[in-house]
């Protein structure tokens, strides 16, 4: 799994090589340093209170141990096999079946189980799902998409300045000013980059959550069987969540055609299923 981990390094700083160049295309880093700036603190807010503007944006409610023993029981296992403490246990009142984790820090955590799942899934399923969400926690996922959105933020910030500038006539080096191409190239081609770099560090922290959860739980296979039964029940059961949050579940609440596919935040569920079922034939993955 250290590909993916890998992978996220590069992506994050073809990102910020973005960023660098577009500040000094304006110039110098002043640009670029007002823009990652002002990103940063809407994204800061965004991720400092990310756990409770994720539950009550889908209408999600605290449950209690007396109310669901069992689910809480099953956390706390996956949690101590983890090294994490007990992430808070929410509810949302949403037919398909899906499920998030949120939170800043492992001490401030979620997990936010629809109805739908809860219905769904067998227990074993259910604890991969567990393990695969307390492995976003672990992996301090949260934080991580954080950053990835303020440089992204900062650089569609600079390139909605260089769309104006490019209407207006100023702005620019001198060697690129005179050169509409290279502003429209820049204009084009920059945010499709951006979004590209975005959903590709996205699906491999999904790869490195489904890796870990199986790790936590010993049972690759559980978590495969229940993202079969998961990708059915999204097709099956519409979407009743935020757009802006789709990249947060287990699976991608939003089935679609082809062009909805390639730009998923998620893996395709039969790749991720394939490499579950072969870590599931691999000794040693339960060696370690």
């Amino acid at each position: 799994m250290w590909v993916n981990t890998l992978k996220t390094f590069v992506l994050l700083t073809a990102l910020t090589l973005i960023l660098v160049y577009l500040g000094s295309y304006f110039g110098g880093s002043t640009g670029g340093l007002i823009a990652l700036t002002f990103a940063a603190i809407i994204n800061f807010a965004s991720w400092f209170y990310s756990d409770r503007i994720a539950v009550a944006s889908v209408g999600a409610r605290e449950v209690s141990r007396e109310e669901t023993p069992d689910l809480h029981a099953m956390v706390e296992e996956v949690a101590m096999a983890a090294g994490l403490p007990k992430p808070r246990i929410y509810i949302a009142p949403i037919p398909q079946p899906n499920a998030f984790a949120t939170g800043r820090d492992p001490k401030h955590s979620a997990v936010v189980f629809t109805e739908g799942i809860l219905r769904l899934l067998n227990r074993r399923e259910l604890k991969g799902v567990i393990g695969h969400e307390l492995a976003h926690i672990k992996n301090r996922d949260i934080l991580v998409m954080s950053v990835v959105a303020t440089v992204a933020g900062a650089i569609m910030f600079l390139v909605d300045m260089l769309r104006w500038a490019a209407f207006f006539g100023f702005g620019g080096r001198d060697r690129d000013r005179g050169n509409p191409l290279v502003l429209l190239g820049m204009i084009i081609v920059l945010p499709i980059v951006v979004l590209l770099i975005r959903l590709a560090i996205s699906r491999a922290r999904e790869y490195l959550a489904d890796y870990y959860g199986a790790k936590f739980t010993k049972d690759p296979e559980a978590l495969a069987s229940a993202l079969e039964k998961l990708a059915l029940g999204v097709q099956a059961v519409p979407s009743e969540v935020p757009q802006h949050m789709s990249h947060m579940f287990i699976v991608n609440p939003f089935s679609g055609s082809f062009l909805a596919e390639l730009f998923s935040t998620h893996p395709p569920v039969e790749k991720r299923i394939k490499r579950l079922r072969e870590l599931a034939q691999d000794p040693s993955f339960f060696l370690s």
